[in-house]
C-alpha cells in the first residue's frame, strides 16, 4: 500500500518542504510513497514583499514545478487535524467537505498578522499580511486621489515599528506621491511602543532608520501605542489623536489556527515546539514548519523567526525529515546559525546586517543593491525542471552563503 505525506500549505515552508520530500525520494528511488501538497491556490505569494506596489504581481505559480518533480497539488482549505485517525479535513475549490488520510504531515500553512480586540481595528484598518488584504489595501491608495485634499486624506499611520513596519512606511512616500501627485502635502507616521526609532530592530540598524525616515519624510511617534481606530483616523495611549484616512496594522504575528488543533507545546506566538529534526514534539507523525514551528536555530538559545530566511531551510529539512521517518533512514538535523537582516527603507536605499545583534554591513545604495537581488531572485522558487529543483532542494544547502 503506498504511504502518504500531506503537507499543509504552499508557502516558502510548503514549497520547499514538497521539493525536498521529492528530492529524497527521488535518491532512493522509491515510488512507494505520495507527497502531496493541500492549499487554496497552486502559487507561491512573495509575502516579504506585500509592501510594494502592483501586489497582484507577487506570486509564483508552482502548479508545472509540483508536476515536474511528481508531487501532487489539491486545492482546498485545511479546516480539521484529526492526530488520531491521522486525517485532515477540508474544503476543496467548490466548498464540498473532503477528507485526507496521511502517513506524514507537515504543518507549513503559515501565519497572520495579530488584530487584537480594539475598538474600530477590525472595521478600519488595512494591512500587508496578505495577497488579498494588501491588494485591498492598493485599491484604497489609488482611491485617495478622487478625494478632496484633506490632512486625513495626505496622512497614512503605520502601527508598529518593527519589520514590517518600517518597510511599509519607508515604501509609502513614494506610493503616495506616484497617487496624489508631487505636490500633495503626505504625510507617514510610525506609531511604536519602542522608547526610541528603530528600537524593535536594535542599535547598529537604527542610524540607517533614522537617516531614511528624515529623507524619505516618515515621522515617528514613539512611547505610543494605538488604542482606537475609526474612518478618520487613530487615538493613541495617551489621548492624542491623528487624523488619517489610511491606518496600516503591522504589529504582532500568530501561527496559523492549525497548530491550536495538535496536542502539544506553544510560544507566545503560536507555533508549536518541535525537536531538531522538525518533528513536533509528542507527535510521532506529524511535522512543523516555518511559521508553525518553535524550532531551535543554533545551540546558543536562538530560535527561527518566522521570516522566508528561515521558512525555506525549516522547509527543506521537514520535507527530508518526513521521508527519511517512512524510509528508516537518518534524519537531518536542522541548525541554521548564520542570521543576517536585509531592511528596505525606501528611495534612501537599504540596511543589510549579520548576525543576532545585527551588525551593520552595508547600506544605502549597496544594502538596495542586495534587497531587490534578494527580493526578486533569492526567494522564488526553482523554474519547473526536475533536476534543477530537486538539487536546489537539498536540506545541507545554506540559505545565506
Amino acid at each position: 500500500m503506498q504511504q502518504h505525506i500531506l503537507i499543509i500549505g504552499a508557502g516558502f515552508a510548503g514549497v520547499w518542504s514538497a521539493l525536498s520530500a521529492a528530492r529524497l525520494l527521488d535518491q532512493y528511488a522509491r515510488k512507494d510513497i505520495a507527497v502531496s501538497v493541500l492549499a487554496p491556490q497552486p502559487e507561491l505569494r512573495i509575502r516579504p514583499r506585500f509592501y510594494e506596489s502592483d501586489v497582484h504581481s507577487l506570486k509564483a505559480p508552482v502548479g508545472e514545478l509540483f508536476k515536474a518533480v511528481g508531487v501532487e497539488f489539491i486545492r482546498g482549505i485545511a479546516q480539521h487535524i484529526d492526530v488520531e485517525s491521522k486525517s485532515v479535513g477540508y474544503l476543496d475549490d467548490e466548498g464540498r467537505r473532503q477528507h485526507l488520510g496521511y502517513d506524514r504531515l507537515i504543518l507549513a500553512a503559515g501565519s497572520h498578522v495579530a488584530r487584537p480586540d480594539l475598538p474600530g481595528l477590525a472595521d478600519h484598518a488595512f494591512d500587508v499580511d496578505q495577497l488579498e488584504s494588501a491588494a485591498r489595501l492598493e485599491r484604497h491608495l489609488a482611491s485617495l486621489a478622487s478625494r478632496p485634499d484633506s490632512t486625513a486624506r495626505n496622512t497614512v499611520v503605520v502601527a508598529g515599528g518593527g519589520f514590517t513596519g518600517i518597510e511599509t512606511a519607508t515604501e509609502m512616500p513614494a506610493r503616495l506621491r506616484a497617487i496624489l501627485g508631487d505636490n500633495a502635502q503626505a504625510r507617514v507616521i510610525i506609531v511604536d511602543r519602542g522608547q526610541h526609532v528603530g528600537a524593535a530592530l536594535g542599535e547598529g540598524i537604527t542610524p540607517s532608520i533614522i537617516a531614511a525616515s528624515e529623507q524619505c519624510g516618515v515621522q515617528w511617534r514613539v512611547n505610543s501605542s494605538v488604542v482606537g481606530v475609526d474612518a478618520n483616523g487613530v487615538t493613541l495611549d495617551n489621548g492624542d489623536r491623528i487624523e488619517a484616512s489610511t491606518v496600516i496594522w503591522t504589529v504582532g504575528v500568530r501561527a496559523s489556527n492549525l497548530t491550536e488543533q495538535i496536542p502539544g507545546e506553544r510560544d507566545r506566538q503560536g507555533r508549536l515546539r518541535v525537536d531538531p529534526h522538525l518533528k513536533v514534539i509528542g507527535q510521532p507523525h506529524i511535522y512543523a514548519s516555518g511559521d508553525m514551528a518553535w524550532a531551535a536555530a543554533d545551540e546558543l538559545g536562538n530560535h527561527a523567526l518566522m521570516t522566508c530566511q528561515h521558512a525555506i531551510p525549516l522547509g527543506r529539512h521537514s520535507g527530508n525529515n518526513a521521508v527519511a521517518d517512512l524510509l528508516g533512514v537518518a534524519p537531518v538535523v536542522y541548525r541554521q546559525p548564520k542570521y543576517v537582516t536585509c531592511l528596505d527603507l525606501g528611495d534612501w536605499g537599504a540596511a543589510y546586517s549579520e548576525g543576532w545583534e545585527r551588525e551593520l554591513k552595508l547600506h544605502g545604495s549597496e544594502g538596495k543593491a542586495l534587497k531587490r537581488q534578494i527580493n526578486t531572485e533569492w526567494i522564488y522558487p526553482p523554474i519547473a525542471d526536475r533536476s534543477l529543483a530537486l538539487a536546489a532542494a537539498d536540506p545541507l544547502i545554506p540559505i545565506v552563503a
